[in-house]
């Protein structure tokens, strides 16, 4: 999932319970953008669950931290190449991983789909990165196992367990095995969120309270049952509450089917004390907050395998709501628009424009794209898919004009009376003419550009809320107003926009990662404001084009659930459902800061 983080505050974060399916979406953005250019394959949307047994410990003072990544092999002309799927999130200290990040794919019964699972033991001081963003250079691997989708698709449990092997299939010992579990995905939009907490729990620490955690697994016909979500960890309480959990019909498929509620005191040597469990289902669950009553944890019989030890343990559900989850596609196919905005770096790093070594050198050969029409091309073919009238403000920051002043945002189309250009190409002709007019020049300052984007969303408000904007900052080098470009991103994250910053070059780019609230906490303002939500997403071109991610996925993968995030903290659904409404309390504070 595009938040699911290694191991955030040592494995005690939550993980599944957020209304995602349990992570691994499909990228509806990216499916929208192929649908477009008229590419509809027959496909079956597959949910992969990941489990491992005997994993090789490659630690010395304590066990592996693994984590599944899951590649499709692929033919290229005469070669085969690997494309990665999807990572699960890494469990800690463990050598017998269930996890619970899923893996979406395409079944296409007429075609041969090879996978290849790979297992890595990520080294400690990465434990704090979002997973997409681990290099597994930097990882250790344990083993990789082979299989055809079609063969779990064919067998009767859906799952396949395969033993691990060295790489090419070199044999170098017993490296454990991997399951594999498939399942068909839901195409219900409903959701349960639940508030969950306990009571009276076992102590099972000598000099402190427990560290309670829940873990929710849905059993299944064949095999183990197969964790769903899990709680945050609550520290040295013996009477839990925990934040709200969101639970898909993807995840608990019918309200009777049966689930399993585990409650663990956590350990940071990975070896979990169990303290109890409940049989149930999502229908008891909900006939528990009718009633206002909770229900005993119960703890398996050492000396009768079939009978259960009820304890003083109480599980209570102080908060029930079914819930329907509305798609990006759901908004973007009722007539909400993507408006594309686009600024351009200006600043002397780029150097000389003449100069073959130039970032903004173009050369003689029409064919050839330097490092921002690249990002112009690829990112603007993508983003006015969703754009109606193609019409895209366009700026440049840190360039010096014809009068000789320093602009730190000033119009790319050199017309003074206004900023928009037409369609693509209009972008890509106003960034060539104002090469020949503006001098590079510098510092680097972001914060004008949020700004004037930001002012313009914010005008959106009040006349049109299905208009969602995406503001494209393509940048060389390193900030100079890094505190002014956060409080304008923590002042823009209450509007409808998003920015997606793209570094050409290969600069330092330290501190655009710390913009893109992926690796660490929201974005905090001079004034001590926290963002209120992670609207920034930052990809190095220079990473695109070693191929570990293509440049629509990059740019995409977070965008649609930045989207969402805002219509559903608005309450807007989509048209057709309920009428959008401009936002009430807040807003019109937000409307005059912005104009005033």
């Amino acid at each position: 999932m595009g938040g699911c983080f290694s191991d955030v505050s040592g494995g005690k974060a939550a993980v599944g319970g957020g209304g995602g399916g349990g992570g691994g979406n499909v990228d509806e953005a990216v499916d929208y953008f192929y649908r477009s250019k008229g590419l509809q394959p027959l496909y079956t949307r597959i949910e992969l669950s990941l489990s491992a047994s005997k994993l090789r410990d490659l630690d010395i003072m304590s066990k592996s931290d693994p984590m599944a990544v899951v590649y499709a092999k692929k033919k290229s002309g005469i070669r085969e190449e690997l494309e990665e799927v999807g990572r699960t999130e890494v469990v800690m200290n463990n050598l017998n991983p269930m996890w619970i990040q899923k893996i979406n794919v395409a079944f296409h019964f007429e075609v041969v789909q090879p996978l290849i699972i790979r297992v890595y033991d990520v080294d400690t001081k990465y434990h704090n990165l979002s997973t997409k963003m681990l290099d597994l250079k930097d990882q250790d691997f344990i083993g990789e196992a082979n299989c055809v989708l079609s063969e779990i698709m064919t067998h009767r449990s859906r799952s396949v367990t395969l033993k691990l092997h060295g790489k090419n299939r070199h044999d170098v010992g017993n490296l454990g095995s991997v399951t594999v579990h498939a399942e068909e995905t839901i195409a219900s939009k409903m959701a349960v969120e639940m508030r969950l907490r306990c009571s009276n729990l076992d102590n099972k620490d000598c000099f402190s309270k427990s560290d309670p955690f829940l873990r929710i697994s849905r059993v299944v016909e064949a095999g183990s049952p197969i964790p769903i979500c899990k709680t945050e960890v609550v520290n040295n309480n013996l009477d839990p509450v925990w934040k709200p959990l969101c639970i898909t019909m993807q995840q608990y498929v019918t309200k009777d089917n049966p689930l399993v509620i585990e409650c663990f005191d956590f350990n940071t040597n990975g070896n979990h004390t169990f303290i109890g469990k409940l049989h149930t289902s999502i229908q008891d669950m909900e006939n528990l907050h009718k009633a206002n009553a909770g229900a005993n944890l119960v703890f398996p019989s050492s000396r009768h395998k079939d009978h259960e030890k009820v304890l003083k343990g109480r599980l209570y559900v102080d908060g029930y709501e079914e819930k329907e989850l509305y798609s990006f596609l759901d908004y973007i196919s009722s007539g909400f628009e993507l408006n594309f905005m686009v600024a351009v770096d200006f600043t002397a790093s780029n150097g000389d424009p003449r100069k073959r070594d130039s970032l903004h050198y173009m050369g003689y050969d029409s064919s050839y794209l330097n490092a921002y029409q690249q990002a112009i091309m690829e990112v603007g073919e993508v983003i006015q898919v969703y754009d109606y009238d193609k019409r895209f403000p366009a700026w440049g920051f840190g360039g010096k004009l014809y009068d000789g002043s320093v602009s730190h945002c000033f119009n790319l189309s050199g017309n003074a009376g206004s900023f928009e250009v037409e369609g693509v190409q209009g972008i890509m002709g106003a960034y060539k003419n104002a090469l020949h007019t503006v001098s590079l020049h510098g510092p680097t300052l972001f914060g004008q550009v949020i700004n004037q984007a930001a002012e313009i969303a914010a005008q959106s408000l009040s006349t049109n809320p299905t208009k969602y904007f995406v503001l494209l900052i393509i940048t060389d080098g390193v900030l100079t107003d890094l505190q002014e470009t956060k409080d304008a991103i923590v002042r823009a994250s209450d509007l409808p926009l998003s920015i997606l910053i793209v570094g050409v070059g290969n600069a330092d780019f330290k501190q655009m990662e710390i913009l893109d609230a992926d690796t660490g906490p929201r974005l905090e303002s001079s004034t001590g404001r926290v963002a209120t939500r992670d609207i920034v997403q930052f990809v190095p071109m220079r990473d695109v084009q070693r191929g570990e991610r293509s440049m629509v996925q990059a740019l995409l993968e977070e965008l649609p659930g930045q989207f969402l995030t805002y219509m559903i903290s608005r309450d807007i659904k989509p048209l057709g459902i309920d009428a959008p409404r401009a936002p009430l309390p807040a807003d019109p504070l937000i409307l005059e800061s912005w104009y005033h």
